[in-house]
C-alpha cells in the first residue's frame, strides 16, 4: 500500500463500508441460511417495518432524497405483493434520479409537496395499469442513471446519507433482479431499509458532532473525547490572528476561506494530535498521552505552516469569462495574496490542573499571553 493511501482514499471511503457490509451480510444470509418456515412472517412484514422506519426518520430529519427513496421502495414492496407488472421497477429509479438531480429542499415544507403529488400519481398508475410489463433493460438503464447520479451527489465528500442512498439503490437493484425469489427479494428490500436507517443516524451524528465549514469535529465531539482521557495529555487552544479585520476588510466569504485553511492545516498536526473547531475563529488541538514538550514541537510546525501559506484572493470585479480573464491578466490585473497567522496556547495537567476543564482554561490563558506578546506565537 502506498504511503498516504489511508488518509487520502480509505478514510474518504469509510462511509461506504457500512452499506457494503450490510449488502454482503444479506447475500450470505439469503443464499446460505434460508429463512425457516417459523420465521416466514419476517419475510412478509420485515421490509414494511424497516422501510416505514426509514420513511419516518427521513420525514423527522427533513431529508427529501431519503424520504423519496424510502417511499418509492415501500411502494415497490407493496406492489410486489399484489401486482404482477414491473412498472414500479422503472418508477423507483426514476424517482431516485429526479431526487438526485434536484436540489435538496427537504420534505416537510412547501417544496416537498410536489413529491407527494408525484408519488400519488405513480401509485395511481400502478393500480390502474397492474399488468404493464416493460422490457427489463429499461429498468436497468434507469437504475444505472439513478446510481450514477447518487454517486455524483456523494462525490467528493462521501457523506453518510449520500452514500447510504446509493447503497439502498444497489440493494433495490439486486431485489428487482431476483424478484422471482420472494425470499431474496424481501431480504434485499429489508437491507435497503437498514442501510437508509443507519445512514440517517450517521448523518444526524455527523451534523451534531462535526463542523460543516471546516470539516473538523466540533466542540461537542471534543467534550466527548475529554471524558476518556488518561492522566497524560496536552490541550492547545488556537486563535486566528486579526480575524475580525479579515471579515471587515475582505468580507465573510474570505473569512470562511481563512477558517477552512486553518482547519485544514490543523488537521495535519503530528504527534497524535486531533484538531477540533471550538467556536468562531478558535480551534483546539488535543494530544492524548503526549508530553508538553513533544506537543509544542508539533504546534510550532503547524504555526509555521500556516504562516507560510499565501492565500490568493481574487478581486470582487474578477472577469466572468475566460476570454475577459486572459485580457485582464495581460493588462496586469491584480490578485491579492493574504497571509494568515495563528496564536497558540498549550497546557497539560498538573497537581493544580487536575481536570480537562482546568487545563483548557489554562491553555486559554496561555493563548491570551501569546496574543499580548505580539501574536503568531506558541505560548505555555
Amino acid at each position: 500500500m502506498k504511503p498516504g493511501l489511508e488518509p487520502n482514499v480509505l478514510k474518504m471511503l469509510r462511509p461506504a463500508w457500512v452499506p457494503a457490509g450490510i449488502l454482503a451480510a444479506t447475500a450470505l444470509l439469503a443464499w446460505l441460511l434460508p429463512l425457516p418456515a417459523s420465521l416466514a412472517g419476517l419475510r412478509a412484514y420485515g421490509p414494511y417495518a424497516l422501510l416505514l422506519t426509514a420513511l419516518g426518520m427521513a420525514w423527522r430529519f427533513n431529508r427529501g432524497r431519503a424520504f423519496v427513496l424510502s417511499a418509492s421502495l415501500l411502494g415497490e414492496f407493496a406492489a410486489y405483493q399484489f401486482q404482477p407488472g414491473n412498472l414500479v421497477h422503472v418508477l423507483v429509479p426514476l424517482n431516485a434520479l429526479l431526487a438526485m438531480i434536484l436540489r435538496e429542499r427537504g420534505v416537510r415544507f412547501r417544496p416537498g409537496y410536489a413529491w407527494f403529488a408525484l408519488l400519488g400519481v405513480e401509485a395511481l398508475l400502478v393500480v390502474l395499469l397492474p399488468e404493464v410489463t416493460l422490457p427489463a433493460v429499461v429498468g436497468r438503464i434507469m437504475f444505472a442513471a439513478a446510481f450514477a447520479a447518487a454517486m455524483w451527489r456523494a462525490w467528493p465528500e462521501f457523506a453518510p446519507l449520500q452514500v447510504g442512498n446509493a447503497g439502498a439503490l444497489a440493494a433495490f437493484y439486486i431485489a428487482a433482479e431476483w424478484a422471482d425469489s420472494s425470499g431474496v427479494h424481501a431480504a434485499f428490500m429489508s437491507a435497503a431499509g437498514v442501510i437508509l436507517i443507519v445512514a440517517l443516524l450517521e448523518e444526524s451524528h455527523r451534523l451534531a458532532f462535526r463542523d460543516t465549514l471546516t470539516g473538523l469535529p466540533g466542540r461537542r465531539a471534543l467534550e466527548e473525547r475529554l471524558r476518556s482521557l488518561g492522566s497524560r495529555y496536552v490541550i492547545a487552544m488556537v486563535d486566528v490572528d486579526h480575524f475580525k479585520k479579515f471579515n471587515d476588510t475582505h468580507g465573510h466569504d474570505i473569512g470562511d476561506q481563512v477558517l477552512k485553511l486553518v482547519g485544514a492545516r490543523l488537521a495535519e498536526v503530528g504527534g497524535g494530535g486531533k484538531a477540533f473547531r471550538y467556536g468562531g475563529e478558535e480551534f483546539s488541538v488535543l494530544f492524548p498521552g503526549a508530553e508538553l514538550e513533544d506537543a509544542l514541537l508539533c504546534l510550532e510546525a503547524i504555526r509555521i505552516s500556516i504562516e507560510g501559506y499565501r492565500m490568493a484572493v481574487r478581486s470582487p470585479d474578477r472577469p466572468k469569462t475566460v476570454e475577459h480573464g486572459a485580457k485582464r491578466r495581460g493588462e496586469g490585473a491584480s490578485e491579492k495574496h493574504l497571509s494568515v497567522t495563528v496564536s497558540i496556547g498549550a497546557c497539560g495537567p498538573s497537581e493544580r490542573l487536575r481536570t480537562p476543564a482546568l487545563v483548557i482554561k489554562a491553555a486559554d490563558e496561555a493563548l491570551y499571553r501569546a496574543k499580548q506578546s505580539g501574536r503568531n506565537k506558541v505560548s505555555t
